[in-house]
Formats: structure tokens, sequence, C-alpha cells
């Protein structure tokens, strides 16, 4: 079995935390371009002559830092009375 090339690739997908009346995007997903991945959010929009369209943002997605998350919610050796 090949190993699957998602290089120049994306998916997006209705926003299920979206709620009324919110700034939340309508769309998020993610793309691959030339193999850097990046989020992806998109509004529907409607402009002021009545034409809708899909407002566009794209991000680097944020590094989960493993290794500080588990340090903070750890006791140091310092902090140990005995």
């Amino acid at each position: 079995m090949s190993d699957y090339d998602n290089n120049n690739k994306g998916a997006i997908f209705r926003n299920s935390y979206k709620e009324e009346g919110d700034n939340k995007p309508d769309y998020v997903g993610e793309i691959n371009v030339d193999g850097k991945d990046w989020k992806v959010a998109l509004w529907e929009s409607e402009s002021k002559k009545g034409n809708k369209y899909l407002s566009v943002r794209i991000t680097e997605p944020q590094v989960k830092d493993s290794q500080t998350s588990s340090s903070s919610n750890t006791a140091n050796d310092d902090d140990i009375p005995f």
C-alpha cells in the first residue's frame, strides 16, 4: 500500500462550534502548500450590492508544546515540603 500524498491539498468543513451571532468562521479546515500545513477559516458574507461571497483567512497552525503544558501541571521538587 502506498503512502497518501497530501501535498498541495486540503479539506474545509462546516464549523460545528459556530453559534448564531458570534464571529467564529462558518467553515474551518487545513491545507498543505508546498509541504507546509496551514489552517483555513471561511466566513459567508454578502456585499453591499447583495452578492454572496466567502471571506478567507489562512494562518499557521499553533504548535502544541507538550513539554510546557506537562511541566506546568506537575509539582517542582522545590515545592515539596519534605
